[in-house]
């Protein structure tokens, strides 16, 4: 088993990946360390790639080499063209995509990549010089230890991670998937400032129990539009629907009726949440004047019944979830897979990084994607 790697990337999510398929096509030799190879770009929340801002970054990426433009062109169900009211360079792409057909490719791609090896484990912690100033590698939970001329970490939402749904907290990074712990405590001790943030996901829900003829239909535009420029990729023939329906007034008291026991508002969320993806219950409450709110109904692949309600993002009891669910047009019915949650984690404020996203406190150390 080799030990000895030029890059050793930590986490195996959209940052992970790219970061990976980077240093291995430029000629570096690279392990890429995940607690789970079976969810190597694991679309954690909405199936979507894109979209204002981050359409034009896929495109970037793609243009540099990257892997994203070519796995969304061929994992999308959907592909729309945003902010076409305005000039090209505000034109921002977006698909929707095959969740597990996403995931499936990026580890094809992966794999075909040369100088790219896979080690499934949680790393525990880094080798640090003796003077504290480089980073060397990594050792993980089963203490196997990985020697690196550089290390990057992109552990996303899995540093500490803590769930809440209600009054409930379950450790993990992701529904299902443990937390990863030691990290932070040894960053914190090499005098990193770290902090925390959270973020939320909205329930899954059986496709087959909704009534789309109560909600607006939206299809994908009629275009020959796609992410990559290479010729490794086609525009999309056929495409899937997504539908457009609204909370209403009822949703919006059934929703209040949790709020003694939200986590957010009862503060055992201390974490900073993103302001471009506010959960329902704070758009109901910083919004209170607005009678409504709009719902995308995405489907979450070609072949599955699971929809994801894009707007809807939540941690409020399951219950509460579902009986506010059953009030929205179309969900009268409607069934959960699972429900929404919030997750909090660590993070460290990127005024520790150099422009190439290296740490200033530890030589070779780099930090990318959510951490």
């Amino acid at each position: 088993m080799t030990q000895q790697y030029d890059i050793i990337v930590v986490g195996a999510g959209h940052a992970g990946c790219e970061a990976a398929a980077a240093a291995a096509n430029m000629g570096s030799k690279v392990l890429l360390v995940t607690m789970n190879m079976q969810t190597i770009a694991q679309m954690s929340c909405n199936p979507a790639m894109g979209g204002i801002a981050k359409g034009q970054i896929v495109r970037e990426i793609d243009a540099m080499g990257g892997y994203s433009g070519i796995v969304s062109d061929v994992s999308a169900i959907q592909f729309r063209m945003l902010n076409k009211s305005k000039g090209p360079a505000m034109w921002s792409p977006r698909s929707q995509n095959d969740r597990m057909l996403f995931a499936a490719k990026w580890r094809e791609m992966l794999e075909q990549t040369p100088n790219v090896d896979f080690w499934q484990d949680m790393v525990r912690s880094l080798v640090i010089s003796k003077d504290g100033k480089r980073v060397e590698g990594v050792i993980t939970g089963l203490g196997v230890e990985f020697k690196a001329k550089a290390v990057v970490l992109t552990n996303g939402t899995f540093l500490n991670g803590v769930i809440h749904i209600g009054e409930k907290q379950l450790g993990g990074g992701r529904t299902g998937e443990s937390a990863s712990h030691g990290i932070t405590e040894q960053l914190v001790k090499l005098g990193f400032e770290s902090g925390r943030m959270k973020t939320g996901t909205p329930p899954r829900i059986d496709g087959r129990s909704l009534d789309f003829s109560k909600m607006e239909v939206q299809d994908g535009d009629d275009c020959n539009y796609k992410f990559s420029f290479s010729d490794a990729t086609q525009p999309l023939k056929k495409q899937v629907p997504c539908h457009i329906t609204y909370t209403n007034e009822k949703v919006h008291e059934i929703l209040r009726t949790g709020f003694e026991k939200s986590p957010m508002f009862q503060g055992r969320i201390q974490g900073l949440g993103p302001r471009y993806c506010p959960s329902i219950e704070d758009k109901i409450t910083r919004f209170s004047e607005r009678e409504r709110h709009q719902l995308f109904v995405e489907p979450e692949g070609w072949n599955t019944v699971e929809i994801y309600v894009n707007g809807f993002s939540t941690s409020l009891p399951e219950d509460v979830q579902y009986q506010a669910l059953r009030l929205i047009p179309g969900f009268e019915k409607a069934k959960m897979f699972r429900p929404g949650y919030a997750i909090e984690y660590d993070y460290f404020p990127p005024t520790q990084l150099a422009l190439t996203l290296e740490t200033q406190i530890v030589e070779n150390l780099y930090f990318a994607g959510q951490i």
